[in-house]
């Protein structure tokens, strides 16, 4: 059955460091590029898990490319932003060597996360049936486009999935083009899912030492995502159209423009909505028949957004986030980058974190400042122990070390 591996020792010792980890003693062999899968095995990696990233010849990761912007070495920012924490080995996978080291590694690993397209694996010899025939306590989780079906030989890229997913177009304003979302949206919602399925299978594990196989695709996690949108479809068969920044169902829960820039305000009950008009100085709005409960809001949406406008033209975002907040109305200016980092910061918000410096041989990749990982645990927190790693950077390391430690397939299950 699957081992884990509680004892830092070899190549992975000197990942830990005083501090545990929630996930201390487990290790990753990590095939995925991109983003879904590096996103993933960075979180399990920030919370103690040791990362071995796999990375073809010469150009690995395809994000390692994918600049501007860069850092002061030149290192693609994207990159940077998925692959801390991790170690980094390269190795041809179209060669029997190559395989046979990628074989070595799994067998001292706890989970295997890849994200080729579907029957790759499978062909390069690393396939589940195989490896979890080798090793049955095997995790091995794989991340596709469009599952392994009839959609299988799809890429899966997010602005295709945001498409044909449906995300599109339901946002953007109703008169314009549908719009995909401002990040790859689709790849992190994947990425937290496939994270939460390996951790999901570990528990089982725990309880029966049997491992298996996980599987989530893009498209499945976009529309489970999807949320209220798609359940309106599924139970009432709505199909959803463009709204700009208003609610389908709630009113008044979008931007309007106050007299610098936009805010936002997010009325989520009547309560709320009493708070705002008399704050924005019109308390008889609360009691118009045609606002006095969400659905007649909704209704009459229109009307309401331009009394408001109006009135919230008369100062400026700062100025009504401050007297709506404080009347219990959720409203806040729309942030540029910098000042949501800013903002976050006069919270208490942990935003950006400072890593590791490099040594001083030269070995490692400099300073690098981080966005924070966002889960906080009181007793096991996130490390940052290593800066993301240049491309081969741990291969002779890794390697020598299984060279000088064979470990014998596990056998058949029990």
């Amino acid at each position: 059955m699957g081992t884990q591996h509680n004892a830092p020792d070899g190549w992975a010792g000197v990942l830990h460091g005083a501090e545990r980890g929630a996930l201390d003693g487990l290790r990753i062999a990590d095939f995925s590029r991109v983003l879904a899968g590096p996103y993933a095995t960075m979180l399990l990696a920030d919370l103690g898990a040791d990362v071995v990233k796999i990375e073809r010849p010469g150009t690995g990761d395809d994000t390692r490319a994918w600049h501007p912007p860069a850092d002061h070495n030149g290192t693609s920012t994207y990159f940077l932003g998925v692959n801390r924490n991790k170690r980094s080995v390269v190795l041809d996978l179209t060669t029997d060597a190559g395989v046979e080291q990628a074989r070595a590694l799994v067998a001292e690993s706890d989970v295997l996360v890849e994200n080729f397209r579907p029957g790759t694996m499978e062909r390069l010899g690393l396939g589940p049936g195989e490896l979890r025939a080798r090793h049955p306590g095997l995790i091995y989780c794989s991340i596709s486009g469009f599952g392994s079906g009839a959609g299988a030989a799809i890429p899966g890229y997010d602005l295709l999935v945001q498409a044909v997913g449906g995300l599109m177009s339901v946002t953007g304003d109703a008169a314009g083009e549908p719009m995909k979302a401002g990040v790859a949206l689709v790849d992190v919602i994947t990425g937290l899912h496939a994270a939460l399925g390996v951790l999901a299978a570990l528990r089982h594990r725990d309880a029966t030492g049997e491992g298996q196989r996980v599987e989530v695709n893009l498209l499945g996690s976009l529309l489970s995502a999807m949320v209220n949108q798609a359940s309106a479809f599924a139970v009432a068969g709505v199909v959803p159209g463009r709204l700009g920044n208003a609610h389908p169902s709630i009113a008044p829960y979008e931007t309007f423009p106050a007299a610098d820039r936009p805010i936002a305000i997010a009325v989520g009950n009547d309560r709320q909505f009493a708070a705002l008009a008399e704050v924005v100085g019109d308390p008889g709005l609360a009691l118009d028949d045609r606002f006095r409960t969400n659905a007649d809001r909704v209704a009459h949406r229109t009307e309401l957004r331009d009394i408001l406008t109006e009135r919230l033209g008369a100062a400026d975002a700062d100025h009504w986030s401050a007297a709506l907040l404080a009347a219990g109305v959720p409203a806040g200016a729309v942030n540029t980058l910098d000042e949501a980092f800013a903002f976050a910061r006069q919270l208490g918000v942990p935003g950006i974190v400072d890593l590791p410096a490099a040594p001083a041989d030269g070995s490692g990749s400099g300073p690098s400042r981080q966005v924070a990982n966002p889960i906080r645990l009181s007793g096991t927190p996130a490390r940052y122990r290593l800066p993301p790693p240049r491309l081969g950077q741990h291969t002779a390391e890794i390697l020598d070390h299984l060279s000088d430690h064979p470990r014998a397939p596990e056998g058949p299950a029990t």
